[in-house]
């Protein structure tokens, strides 16, 4: 990724102290000079049309509703605390404050206070997403995702990422570890449908198939994370002892019949050899099921 650090004349005053790396970790009021509030710092009013979407930006999602009162609250009282932008080109892109410049937006405002700063890219991530963290406005994917960034991009190891971030090691070393999680599974978790505690216990089973088929079974029958981690311990103990078919033709036919029996339906072994599973939620389930084999 290309460094994108364009100070402007009028900006020079404002580059950022040396020790603001050693900072981040402590906070955003901390990584401009003598700051434990950005209010004191020189800022400017810059017209909300000259400002630019951040694409280094960790958060994708923000609430309507909560949009909305941010909203009505800027409207009321202004915006209280300056969003933080650096010059790229004609434009400012913001690196944090992303909901207040909406907010203002909608709010009907013209120009929003910013304190103008001159960030690399690494350091434009490395500040928003602090920000968004102490915010807890990250969900578990949009963390791993921005620490996976700091590390692909930037070369940046885990012990690295967690100075910067104010984190331990083993929990940034978690978060990156999501990203293992099927795509099925990272959406379930990013929409809220499973938590954070779930999907450990789904990445503790050894393939894609068993994570799948866990991921399945704690959804449809609404599981708790300890229910999900003993159930994750019986999948391990069956990948191991029961290993997933490898033939194609024998993953055709699972597929096939668990659309024809509306449930899961797994084959372990081989086409000579092995075992059929059947699974089921419910005595009705079960029931059901009886009633379509035994037709």
């Amino acid at each position: 990724m290309s460094d994108r650090r364009l100070p402007s004349a009028d900006t020079q005053n404002l580059s950022p102290h040396p020790s603001r790396r050693r900072a981040l970790g402590k906070g955003l009021g901390a990584l401009i000079p003598g700051a434990g509030a950005l209010a004191g710092q020189p800022r400017a009013d810059i017209p909300l049309t000259k400002l630019v979407t951040n694409p280094l930006q960790p958060r994708q999602s923000m609430g309507e509703e909560e949009l909305r009162d941010l909203a009505s609250s800027v409207k009321q009282h202004g915006v209280l605390q300056p969003i933080v932008v650096r010059p790229i080109r004609d434009r400012f892109e913001v690196v944090a404050g992303e909901r207040r410049w909406r907010a203002a937006a909608s709010a009907g405002l013209e120009t929003i206070p910013a304190v103008v700063m001159s960030l690399t890219d690494q350091e434009a991530l490395e500040l928003a997403l602090v920000e968004n963290l102490q915010r807890e406005d990250l969900n578990s994917m949009e963390r791993a995702r921005a620490y996976q960034r700091l590390s692909g991009d930037f070369g940046l190891t885990q012990e690295q990422i967690a100075d910067r971030v104010g984190k331990s090691q083993p929990s940034v070393a978690n978060a990156i570890r999501l990203l293992n999680l099927p795509p099925e599974i990272q959406a379930a978790l990013e929409s809220g449908r499973i938590t954070e505690g779930h999907a450990r216990a789904i990445l503790s089973v050894p393939t894609d198939a068993g994570m799948l088929r866990l991921w399945e079974r704690v959804e449809r029958r609404g599981l708790s994370v300890r229910e999900a981690e003993r159930l994750a311990r019986g999948s391990i103990s069956r990948e191991i002892h029961h290993p997933r078919p490898q033939d194609p033709q024998l993953r055709s036919i699972e597929q096939d019949l668990s659309r024809r029996y509306g449930t899961k339906v797994s084959i372990h072994g081989t086409r000579s050899r092995g075992t059929l599973f059947f699974e089921f939620y419910s005595e009705e389930d079960l029931q059901r099921i009886l009633d379509l084999l035994l037709k």
